[in-house]
């Protein structure tokens, strides 16, 4: 399903400022919000998708790369990856925006487990080294990552056999304490995390022997990461989920790809369009020719028009790269070179010296060759 706009969703303009967008998810949380909208599907929703819009539009980062390169260069599922946020993950990471109470109104989250700190693993940050034409199809790679995993001896609890743990005696395992205070105003009510629990509703009687009562061990593993086509240098990509898990039952960080371009040997990158740089001898440029060219894909064969000036710019149209949020191709500008032979046999010289005498080789250029501004003009656009 085609995603909406991450404005249009917090229905905010694209200039919107930080608060501005913060007041705007908390407005569209709390209308959406599972205690108000219970067992309604499409509330729900819309609740989630308010908040990975958030995600992205409250950090300056991501923003950026969401304003520059839309949906592919900030989300795992429009860039072919998978993933997506649940509700625990909304209420871990966003659940300070609510504020403890609203307008009379406590959120808890649905449950009173909602209300327990939940870990969140670090992300995890590889490079991926690409050539132009993986970058030009898109590609699947395999990559071998060490991470954090939930330890199975213990279920990710972090006590020993997954059992050896009791309810916080201190806040009954809700993660969190509540004290009334007196004022002239009346009693204020605050509510602040456990400290006896840390926030996490339990306690360890019996840590673990495999992950010393920590809930995760190091692992190896092999993850598939799908490119998409049409990727630049520095661009960062993310798979949601796949970073390194939570202590105790937590939920994992993200997977964040760099991406790095090998160099061609024949061809530069400008954008989506490619450059080569044609290098042609004096008789050709004199009679004319056909030539063979590198593409992403192979070889492609082009006419040389007799008397062509060096500095000539030549267009395969289609022939760079693929647009990354759009359809269409970048084109493969050719900037054609007259080599100029720096020995000569006295045979040779002679020969010059006779045509140099020629009109037909004395400079006569058109007003349009006499401008350098138009031709750096006409290999730019």
């Amino acid at each position: 399903m085609t995603k909406r706009d991450y404005y249009e969703v917090l229905e905010v303009e694209r200039t919107a400022s930080g608060d501005e967008i913060r007041k705007a998810y908390r407005m569209k949380a709390l209308k959406y919000h599972p205690d108000r909208n219970p067992d309604d599907k499409e509330a729900e929703n819309k609740f989630k998708e308010a908040a990975e819009a958030y995600e992205i539009l409250s950090n300056t980062e991501k923003r950026s790369r969401y304003d520059q390169f839309g949906h592919s260069g900030v989300n795992g599922r429009a860039s072919g990856f998978g993933g997506g946020m649940s509700m625990d993950d909304i209420f871990s990471q966003f659940g300070d925006i609510f504020g403890e109470t609203f307008g009379g109104f406590g959120f808890s989250g649905g449950s009173r487990n909602r209300s327990r700190r939940v870990n969140r693993g670090s992300n995890l940050r590889i490079k991926v080294k690409l050539n132009l034409e993986e970058i030009a199809d898109g590609v699947e790679k395999k990559i071998k990552v060490s991470k954090y995993i939930s330890c199975q001896h213990c279920n990710g609890t972090g006590a020993e056999n997954g059992t050896a743990y009791s309810t916080c005696n201190t806040c009954r395992g809700t993660g969190q304490v509540t004290q009334v205070t007196n004022t002239f105003l009346g009693q204020i009510q605050t509510v602040s995390t456990c400290p006896h629990c840390g926030g996490e509703g339990k306690t360890i009687t019996k840590p673990c022997k495999n992950c010393q009562g920590n809930g995760i061990v190091q692992h190896e593993e092999v993850i598939s990461i799908n490119i998409p086509a049409g990727v630049a240098e520095g661009m960062q990509l993310s798979m949601s989920g796949k970073g390194n898990m939570g202590a105790r039952g937590g939920i994992p960080g993200d997977l964040l790809i760099l991406v790095e371009e090998e160099k061609h040997p024949e061809l530069e990158r400008d954008g989506d369009d490619l450059i080569h740089n044609l290098f042609i001898s004096f008789p050709q440029a004199v009679l004319g020719d056909s030539v063979e060219i590198p593409t992403v894909k192979g070889k492609a064969r082009v006419k040389i028009a007799a008397g062509i000036q060096s500095g000539k710019i030549l267009r395969l149209k289609g022939k760079g790269l693929p647009h990354l949020n759009s359809f269409g191709k970048g084109d493969l500008k050719i900037n054609v070179n007259v080599w100029t032979p720096q020995t000569l046999s006295k045979e040779e010289e002679k020969l010059m010296q006779e045509l140099s005498e020629s009109e037909n080789f004395k400079p006569n250029p058109s007003d349009e060759e006499k401008s350098f501004g138009q031709r750096i003009r006409d290999f730019f656009n």
